[in-house]
């Protein structure tokens, strides 16, 4: 019997020990808008390789953030996945990476 009750306390804490949560999604862009309240637009460069010709192009897609720092036009942000906020806001400025030079 101390056997079996051994057995299934050691199962839940082997489960949770062995089971790992998903990594949020991070993304590192470039703020193109700042004029909503706590919101901005960050444009996300990346190089994607034609399946044809094997040449890279380079694809930009535009992410709405949330934001409680500071963010300028031109400031290199890391954003991060997160709850719908929104219609359009799924992503939050996790921080500021560069800022802009003028």
């Amino acid at each position: 019997m101390s056997e079996e009750n051994n057995k299934i306390q050691e199962t839940p804490e082997a489960n949770s020990s062995s089971l790992q949560l998903g990594r949020r999604a991070e993304k590192v862009g470039i703020v193109v808008s700042n004029k909503m309240m706590k919101t901005v637009v960050v444009r996300v460069d990346r190089l994607v390789r034609h399946h044809k010709y094997k040449r890279y192009i380079r694809r930009r897609t535009k992410f709405m953030a949330h934001t409680t720092v500071e963010c300028n036009i031109g400031d290199k942000v890391r954003i991060i996945e997160t709850r719908p906020l929104s219609s359009r806001k799924r992503w939050r400025v996790a921080e500021v990476l560069q800022k802009a030079t003028l």
